[in-house]
């Protein structure tokens, strides 16, 4: 993957867009445990979430992957899964947009 350098405006862009999402995904994720644990109702329910939520864990470390060479990858991922819109990337350089939209395009292609 090519290294691009990222400003300081574009850090703070991507910084910001990245907490709103951040903030969405793990609410959602929160909400869905929650769910899943008040309907448990027997000892074989609570080990399939405690299970569950070791993967989902692994899967939000992977999804919400912060350094800058990750970001495009994890921005394009956000987008498609509703927790980012590209909107929130305005001012972010036309090469790091394009490389967002690609990647969509191939995981949406999958």
């Amino acid at each position: 993957m090519l290294e691009r350098r990222w400003s300081d405006s574009e850090k703070k862009i991507a910084r910001r867009a990245y907490e709103a999402a951040r903030q969405a995904v793990l609410a959602r994720t929160l909400a869905e445990f929650k769910a899943k644990a008040a309907a448990a109702t027997d000892i074989d329910d609570m080990w399939s979430i405690v299970d569950g939520s070791r993967q989902r864990r692994r899967e939000l470390e992977e999804l919400l992957d912060h350094r800058y060479s990750q970001l495009p990858l994890v921005f394009a991922r956000l987008i498609l899964e509703g927790h980012l819109d590209e909107r929130q990337l305005a001012g972010l350089s036309e090469d790091k947009l394009e490389e967002i939209r690609r990647d969509v395009s191939y995981f949406r292609s999958r």
